[in-house]
């Protein structure tokens, strides 16, 4: 099927995009297209206007600086995964090489995926176990948000009509800090059953704190904070690593569909969880362990 009839506008800067979703209204923006085009072919997304992000300059990059990692709107998925400086928070690289195929992730932006919200999404379950905001360009001014409070519901965040995201910026964790994020999949270009993010910092053989998410078993990625806890403190052994895992498949909401049950998805959830916890603490430890996505 085709989409249905509409306008076609190349931005030349962030702000003139901004303006632009202010004057038409009905306006959609372009950046990967791995998400709206496909709706738009199916006419579940019928915009008159269409905004093409893609042909502005400066909105593609990874920088370190003053302790933090910043990447632009318009940075590729690919463009992560072959990035050393964002492979310095190893749970980033996982995500970011285990989205979807070869042609996905070199199309893919970081800044289109957090602004979709989609349940199944990778980048918002992995980010909200690391400090991260989100900025937010209107035509007059910008913003920033914590991505905590940026996604409000499933395809719902905190974006005005008139405002895109211009920039995402993650802090670097604290030393003896490492992750790991692990999806189960069907197989690659298809959407994750579930997915589980687990981000540590170790003093010794005790965790001084810890970060827990759940991918694709509910609305939004799913804040483990009882898992957390179970695991902050403590030493990091089976009991506490069982308490934790325990705690996870209980905060799971996910909804029974061709991906699975309801039991086996929290199952699922809790056996990610599991692994993303030894991995992470085995990477804090300095061991050089491989993480990625799990496929059926």
């Amino acid at each position: 099927m085709y989409p249905r009839a509409f306008h076609y506008h190349r931005a030349g800067s962030l702000r003139e995009a901004a303006s632009m979703l202010s004057e038409f209204g009905d306006a959609k923006l372009l950046a990967g297209g791995q998400s709206l085009i496909p709706l738009m072919k199916l006419r579940y997304a019928n915009p008159s206007h269409l905004v093409d992000l893609n042909f502005i300059e400066g909105t593609s990059y990874i920088k370190e600086e003053s302790g933090v990692l910043r990447f632009g709107a318009l940075t590729r998925h690919a463009e992560i995964e072959a990035s050393t400086v964002a492979g310095k928070i190893p749970i980033i690289h996982d995500c970011a090489a285990g989205i979807a195929d070869v042609q996905v992730r070199n199309r893919g932006t970081i800044g289109g995926s957090l602004a979709e919200a989609d349940p199944s999404g990778d980048w918002a379950t992995v980010l909200i176990t690391l400090q991260t905001e989100v900025r937010c360009q209107k035509s007059q001014g910008d913003r920033r948000v914590q991505l905590t409070d940026f996604i409000k519901d499933a395809y719902t965040t905190a974006l005005a009509q008139d405002e895109l995201v211009s920039e995402v910026v993650v802090k670097v964790p604290p030393k003896g800090s490492a992750g790991a994020y692990l999806a189960f999949k069907r197989s690659a270009p298809v959407y994750p059953t579930a997915s589980a993010a687990v981000q540590l910092t170790m003093d010794g053989e005790t965790c001084k704190d810890a970060a827990i998410a759940l991918g694709c078993v509910g609305l939004t990625a799913i804040k483990a904070k009882d898992a957390e806890a179970a695991l902050r403190g403590q030493r990091v052994t089976e009991k506490t690593i069982a308490a934790a895992v325990e705690a996870a498949r209980a905060v799971a909401d996910p909804q029974s569909d061709m991906r699975g049950s309801v039991d086996y998805k929290r199952m699922l959830a809790g056996s990610l969880v599991k692994r993303a916890i030894d991995i992470a603490d085995r990477r804090a430890r300095g061991e050089q362990v491989e993480a990625g996505h799990i496929y059926a």
